[in-house]
């Protein structure tokens, strides 16, 4: 597990449930897509962490 790679998962994911937010108070559609991808990103980017953590485990 690469805590550093979940911590920036982590911060994209805050990151986009912000601008989302944003989006949604101001009727923004571009923030609240951006918003929305940014969050999907952090989703993929801890899967890609929990299958490293499972091949590892498997190996070990």
């Amino acid at each position: 597990m690469s805590l550093e790679n979940r911590t920036k998962a982590a911060a994209k994911n805050v990151e986009g449930k912000v601008q989302e937010t944003v989006g949604d108070l101001t009727g923004n559609k571009k923030d609240q897509v951006q918003g929305n991808a940014k969050q999907a990103e952090a989703k993929v980017r801890n899967a890609a962490e929990d299958v490293k953590d499972a091949v590892k485990k498997a190996v070990d």
